[in-house]
């Protein structure tokens, strides 16, 4: 059996670290002209959700309107709700949904309805815009049992490997969702690291064909946030998807020819929910770093905004607290506090003391 050697090691080291340099150069020289815009002020409150209601996750707009969509992921026989807010941040409408958490939501002008992805159900739901307390949410399909992915080996600089091997608890997690132009709707399941497409998802006959896209390694997770494939956004011509892992701090990139997934970006601490903006922006909600940042085409930050500036006399946060999920109307930027404590351990975070919670906003810088 061969062993390697101090100085070998360290010779290894070196050259993985003058490998790491050169790429950095060459990814600094062809994005020389972006300058970091900075801005911890950024997000200012937008709406509070009703006194009880907790836990702000998934968000989508209807843009004609101005009306913004909120949805809760709370736990408890009648915890969660749909909320409507108008355009000036006033409560309009909301739908119970009871015990069930939930996660993504998205906006169908074409024919005025808000997709829900019910976690509690394993469903993709979808409700009328101009909901009430009373409207009725029918159920698109359901998310299919397909377990974790396979394990995932990693290589190291001094020439061993890492294999990580993840577990399943037997349920679906869709967590995120965007619809292509051809009104195709591919979404997310962070506990099976998976990716799902629903063709037509707009007009199949219900419940509707949930297809498998990828089950690859990178979607998986066994990092904290214990979060994999998450946050969904499609670039402009629709050639790639763009999927947040939350638990791997990461953003990946897959080829829709392809299906090759492959590291966009990393060290974004709690990468969540992601959208592109229209100069091609790619915005992730870093949710443990309280911000949200936009990565350029080469996956560089090339902006952050917002933090976490403390709790207010009346228990909301001041700034962002667990950002989750984000939906860009015109210049604006709306953002679900989540503020969700994970530790479990007393006084360790300050979502602990929250006690009403907020949806903020954010002024979009200029191109």
């Amino acid at each position: 059996m061969s062993t390697t050697t101090n100085e070998e090691i360290m010779r290894r080291l070196l050259l993985a670290a003058g490998a790491a340099c050169a790429m950095m150069f060459a990814f600094g020289v062809a994005n020389a002209g972006d300058d970091l815009v900075l801005n911890r002020n950024a997000a200012i409150e937008f709406a509070t959700l009703p006194n009880g209601v907790r836990y702000p996750e998934g968000i989508a707009a209807n843009p004609a309107t101005g009306d913004v969509f909120v949805a809760t992921f709370d736990f408890g026989p009648n915890a969660n709700k749909l909320m409507r807010f108008t355009k000036n941040g006033k409560l309009a409408a909301v739908r119970d949904f009871g015990g069930t958490p939930m996660l993504g939501l998205d906006f169908d002008p074409a024919h005025g309805k808000v997709y829900i992805l019910n976690l509690g159900a394993s469903k993709v739901q979808r409700i009328a815009a101009n909901f009430d307390a009373h409207t009725p949410v029918e159920d698109v399909a359901v998310v299919p049992n397909i377990g974790a992915p396979g394990p995932r080996t990693s290589a190291n600089p001094d020439g061993s490997s890492d294999i990580t091997t993840f577990g399943s608890n037997g349920f679906p997690a869709p967590n995120a969702m965007v619809f292509d132009h051809s009104g195709n709707l591919y979404l997310s399941d962070s506990f099976q690291g998976a990716v799902f497409r629903i063709d037509n998802a707009k007009g199949c006959a219900t419940p509707c064909a949930v297809n498998l896209v990828s089950h690859d390694t990178l979607l998986g997770t066994a990092g904290f946030p214990p979060f994999g494939a998450n946050g969904l956004a499609l670039n402009s011509d629709e050639t790639a998807l763009y999927i947040a892992n939350t638990g791997d701090h990461r953003v990946l990139k897959m080829d829709l020819a392809t299906k090759v997934v492959s590291v966009f970006a990393v060290s974004i601490n709690g990468a969540d929910g992601i959208a592109f903006d229209e100069a091609g922006r790619l915005w992730v909600a870093a949710n443990q770093a309280d911000e949200i940042v936009a990565l350029n085409g080469s996956g560089r930050i090339i902006a952050r905004l917002g933090e976490f500036q403390g709790i207010r006399k009346d228990g909301t946060p001041d700034g962002l607290l667990f950002p989750a999920s984000i939906v860009i109307v015109g210049d604006w930027m709306y953002v679900t506090n989540l503020a969700l404590p994970l530790s479990g351990l007393p006084g360790a975070e300050p979502e602990a003391d929250v006690t009403r919670w907020t949806v903020s906003r954010i002024k979009m810088p200029k191109h």
